[in-house]
């Protein structure tokens, strides 16, 4: 397995098992619509983006909108509910840019629909954490084992649903 991208920092943080399959190429994204409606708020929300800001890929993992003038990630979020992903992948990004030579460089996530936005920075105490993420990242998509399912309510509305919860019949 190659390094960790920021898809799965942000499954590391909602679900284990999740991110397991994604990383093990067991996608079923495109049968959900809430990943359509993201796709398409990201496209949408601000269309002078693309004039703006560029799109970098780091080791793996690509920062749709990046301010090199400003070093500033801006990640686009359709809610949040789910907050802690969203900070902690951007934290990776962050960390990615570090790692290749970009110090000082802050994030800011967006949210649209409600007019939000959240500044994220990283810290020196910080690296230390990513790097743990990493580290258990790379344990658990290696398993031979998936992880189980977690029975969270936000289940409901993961494109894995199907997956987790279909019952085999005998």
């Amino acid at each position: 397995m190659s390094y960790p991208n920021a898809t799965l920092i942000n499954y590391y943080h909602l679900c284990h098992r999740k991110m397991w399959l994604h990383a093990n190429h067991i996608r079923m994204e495109h049968t959900s619509e809430a990943v359509a409606e993201g796709k398409q708020l990201h496209e949408h929300a601000y269309p002078q983006r693309a004039e703006r800001y560029r799109e970098i890929t780091l080791d793996g993992s690509k920062i749709d909108f990046y301010d090199p003038y400003n070093k500033v990630v801006h990640e686009i979020k359709k809610s949040d509910k789910l907050e802690h992903s969203h900070v902690a992948q951007v934290q990776f990004y962050l960390y990615l840019l570090q790692k290749n030579g970009v110090a000082g460089a802050t994030g800011l996530i967006e949210y649209p629909k409600l007019r939000q936005t959240q500044t994220v920075y990283l810290e020196e105490t910080d690296l230390s954490v990513v790097e743990s993420w990493i580290q258990d990242i790379e344990r658990i998509i290696n398993s031979e084992q998936c992880p189980g399912r977690i029975s969270k309510s936000r289940c409901q509305a993961c494109s894995y649903f199907d997956f987790c919860y279909a019952e085999e019949v005998e």
